[in-house]
């Protein structure tokens, strides 16, 4: 197909929805990467995309030394030695994250173990990042070889740029994201957190799911389309989807007996299968359809919800 189809299993991958158009990105104005994201401009055409994800990472400001592919060259066989990639351990603060699987191939499947290991070598600092295994699995997709997909995962981590919020690294941004997306939930979709809250017995339990929802259970046909946009816009984007998420999952749902024992349970197995009820079109288009707070505010009320962990002393993950 073309140079970046080394990790792809093609039969897995919607090729209907590919066209052949050699497309190029040209635009540099933020205003219309942000409509052409939205719309699913790359998402059409492979190689396209793979370009778009290499150019706008390139373009994310890091710290002066963040690893590369030659990092990665240098130390991946230090690190994975003999063992097969298959049967790597993942660190710990992948907090036991699945690593879906997408459309990758055998090899590619392989490889993000491989990635995870080395990136975890290279940021001693990164205490918990459950995201981190679907966006490296996402990423390969889109990459020539692993070393390039390694220094495009280490890019997104080592953004410093304190307006561009990208992915938690720590327990205490993850736990305050979930509290903030549950105090979003309780303004914009009072309808679903009434039902949470009469069928759950911790609904901030149910909340704590909200990036697994996107990380993890969505299809690849839908995680890539949020991924374009995030990319663009940043952190709020991943709010806005899993808040469609759970409007969408109420209307199906509602007045329907749950499925199984638990809440939790049924809202992954509705994201599994979302390809039953909703398109990646409609969910998109229903996410930019919430008059969301804006940035600021929403960055306000994170670390209002970070000081109030603080001050319980929770900042890292309880063991059950």
């Amino acid at each position: 197909m073309d140079e970046y189809s080394r990790f792809v299993d093609w039969d897995k991958m919607d090729v209907s929805a590919q066209s052949q158009d050699t497309k190029e990105l040209t635009c540099t104005d933020l205003h219309e990467l942000k409509q052409l994201a939205r719309q699913g401009y790359w998402a059409k055409n492979h190689s396209l995309r793979a370009k778009v994800y290499h150019k706008l990472i390139s373009n994310i400001p890091c710290r002066t030394v963040t690893p590369d592919a030659n990092v990665y060259r240098d130390i991946v066989g230090k690190i994975v030695g003999k063992r097969s990639s298959s049967s790597l351990p993942l660190p710990e603060f992948v907090d036991n994250s699945l690593i879906p699987t997408y459309c990758l191939n055998a090899e590619g499947v392989g490889a993000v173990r491989k990635i995870i290991l080395c990136v975890a070598n290279q940021f001693p600092d990164i205490s918990f990042c459950p995201a981190l295994p679907s966006v490296t699995a996402l990423l390969l997709h889109y990459s020539k070889d692993e070393a390039e997909c390694f220094e495009q995962v280490c890019r997104i981590l080592a953004c410093n740029d304190p307006s561009k919020r990208l992915i938690d690294q720590t327990f205490l941004a993850f736990e305050s994201s979930c509290m903030t997306f549950g105090d979003l939930v309780n303004k914009y979709c009072q309808a679903a957190h009434k039902l949470m809250v009469a069928v759950s017995e911790d609904v901030l339990e149910v909340y704590s799911d909200w990036q697994r929802w996107l990380f993890g259970e969505l299809p690849m046909a839908y995680i890539a389309r949020i991924f374009d946009v995030f990319l663009v816009e940043g952190y709020k984007v991943l709010y806005r989807v899993a808040l469609a998420l759970l409007k969408f999952f109420h209307k199906v749902r509602a007045g329907q007996p749950m499925e199984s024992d638990s809440i939790q349970q049924d809202i992954r197995a509705f994201v599994r299968d979302i390809a039953k009820s909703v398109s990646p079109e409609r969910l998109l288009e229903k996410a930019f359809a919430i008059r969301l707070f804006s940035r600021k505010e929403i960055q306000l009320l994170q670390m209002a919800n970070e000081k109030a962990l603080q001050q319980k002393g929770i900042t890292v993950k309880q063991k059950r």
